[in-house]
């Protein structure tokens, strides 16, 4: 292999595989001399790629952890299995990981090929991924236009479809995608009406960049504050409940509220340790419906104390599965 960067591509590639690669075998899958090897690695090391080397005969190589993640030299096959687990973790709100997937997508989709581009479509229209709650799918390319509308940033038009089934045409500065783990949000400035609206992206269509740029306007609050207090119509209550269960087996977004160090936004008391259970109180501004289910999905026995409607909320969902059953 004679062409020094597609040389080095490659090299990149075979250590970043989780071994310790000898130098001879490196010289041997490149067909370049041992010392060309050499030559190669202290060029990755330049550009700033944390090689390791091993004393010995043989001598040998591996990639270790440094300050940043280098970039990554994918397959085709490692390419395609990358972008469909992405699709879904974006297109279906998975907790945890649904904003970041939606940026390394977006980032990913740009440059796969288009034949890559055909397999990853084709894997995903032949799966079927069951959701949570009563959240809506979203398709990935919505998201991911949105996203890099979002990075630009640059402004936006789509059609959109509002609860009531009107359809309209926006033009948006898109400012931030927000996922409340059963839906995608996009919050934006509104050209038309000259002020921030919220939008449910799986009621948007045909998103398309307009290519004009814009200097960002300054939202006047957290934009998932934002986008709960749209919610409720700008109303939030406080949750207090007990879930007959250790700390360790509350799902994440509730241990957030228990453990130490948590985010922002809980309230005093946000996490309080209650004999046989664990007691958790936090501000809240979902519909009290959907909170109800989400704490029910959190599979460990729990009792809510207040609000009322919270509570109300509790009994009605309970009424309705005990009748699903009949007697």
């Amino acid at each position: 292999m004679t062409d020094t960067p597609a040389r080095l591509l490659s090299l990149l590639s075979l250590l970043q595989t989780p071994r310790e690669w000898p130098g001879s075998e490196l010289a041997e899958r490149l067909r370049v001399s041992a010392r060309t090897i050499r030559r190669d690695i202290d060029r990755l090391r330049e550009l700033g790629y944390p090689v390791e080397a091993t004393l010995g005969s043989e001598g040998g190589y591996r990639l270790v952890a440094g300050a940043a993640m280098p970039p990554l030299v994918l397959d085709d096959e490692e390419a395609v299995a990358i972008a469909v687990g992405l699709r879904a973790g974006a297109g279906h709100a998975i907790e945890g990981v649904e904003e970041a997937s939606v940026r390394a997508l977006a980032k990913l989709e740009q440059v796969l090929p288009g034949r890559l581009r055909r397999r990853v479509g084709a894997l995903q229209s032949a799966t079927v991924a069951v959701t949570r709650g009563d959240g809506a799918s979203v398709d990935p390319r919505t998201l991911t236009a949105i996203a890099s509308a979002v990075a630009g940033p640059e402004r936006l038009r789509f059609a959109y479809r509002a609860r009531d089934g009107a359809a309209t045409r926006r033009l948006v500065e898109p400012y931030r995608l927000v996922s409340t783990g059963s839906r995608w949000y996009l919050v934006a400035y509104d050209m038309e009406r000259e002020d921030w609206r919220t939008f449910r992206v799986d009621r948007v269509s045909e998103p398309s960049a307009t290519g004009a740029r814009f200097v960002g306007r300054e939202l006047p609050m957290d934009p998932v504050e934002f986008v709960r207090r749209g919610l409720r119509g700008g109303e939030t209550y406080q949750v207090d409940v007990t879930f007959a269960g250790a700390v360790g087996e509350l799902p994440e977004w509730v241990r957030e509220f228990v453990e130490p160090g948590g985010p922002a936004g809980g309230g005093a008391g946000a996490g309080i340790q209650a004999g046989a259970g664990v007691r958790v109180r936090f501000e809240s501004a979902d519909a009290p419906e959907w909170l109800v289910a989400r704490l029910a999905l959190a599979g460990v026995p729990f009792s809510v104390h207040g609000p009322g409607v919270l509570v109300e909320a509790a009994r009605a969902l309970g009424a309705r599965l005990t009748g699903a059953v009949g007697p």
